[in-house]
């Protein structure tokens, strides 16, 4: 089945910034395809997306399985003959862990979660890919990969730094097919991501604002703009960039 619709993947999309991604670029008139661990959410979201016009479907496999990952993104590539943008979004934090009690299991799964997810997606949809019309992907690195992230997050923050770097790479190795990789950084972005701290401590979470320029968190919409943007026509002469979307977080105040 060959698609007029250009087809967006989005990695880890049943909540959260994936899935304003999701809804964002079915509004700007692609096929979304939707991943995830959770088959029920997965199937709320199609649904969503369906009731507001857009063409969604949902894939649920495990980002860090490179088997899973081949078998489901070839199945994707040969049903609609192309894929054209490729949204690596999955990724977390995996919880916190000292290095002197980390254990290699830890190390292991923020690292597969964070970087082989994106290895493994980006190498499987190179072929299809390369028959999407203005091809990309898009990467989702943090500030933590300069700054090596908070106290226990330092694998985190590792594996978002090797997401720079692989960004950089891929741009580099696919210049020539004319498919550009780039990423965007997203601050404090007000999700589930944050929901422990919220819940427990609000005040804390609120006073995160202080530390943004703006003076706010940001909302998943101000992610996906920017992924619609880089998808975009608009963005046909970027690649191997980072766009820090934290409302000057990053600078520090």
């Amino acid at each position: 089945m060959n698609s007029n619709k250009k087809i967006a993947i989005i990695t880890g999309a049943t909540g959260g910034i994936g899935f304003s991604v999701a809804e964002r670029l079915g509004k700007d008139g692609y096929t979304v395809i939707i991943n995830g661990i959770d088959n029920e959410a997965g199937a709320k979201r199609v649904k969503e997306l369906s009731s507001a016009g857009i063409t969604a479907e949902y894939y649920g496999f495990d980002v860090t399985k490179e088997a899973l990952v081949d078998q489901n993104i070839k199945a994707i590539g040969e049903k609609y003959g192309r894929i054209d943008v490729l949204v690596n979004n999955a990724g977390g934090l995996g919880g916190r862990s000292r290095f002197e009690e980390m254990t290699t299991e830890f190390y292991r799964n923020v690292m597969a979660l964070n970087l082989d997810s994106v290895f493994f997606a980006s190498r499987a949809a190179i072929p299809y890919l390369k028959k999407g019309e203005h091809p990309s992907i898009i990467n989702y690195t943090s500030n933590a990969g300069w700054t090596a992230g908070g106290p226990g997050a330092g694998i985190y923050g590792t594996s978002k730094a090797g997401v720079h770097a692989i960004t950089r790479a891929l741009a580099k190795d696919l210049a020539e097919y004319g498919i550009r990789a780039n990423a965007v950084s997203p601050g404090t972005i007000d999700t589930d991501f944050h929901k422990q701290i919220k819940s427990t401590k609000p005040e804390v979470f609120a006073s995160w604002a202080n530390n943004i320029m703006l003076g706010r968190l940001g909302q998943p919409e101000d992610v996906a703009s920017v992924v619609s943007f880089l998808a975009s026509k608009d963005a046909s002469f970027i690649t191997a960039e980072t766009i820090q979307i934290g409302g000057g977080q990053a600078l520090g105040i």
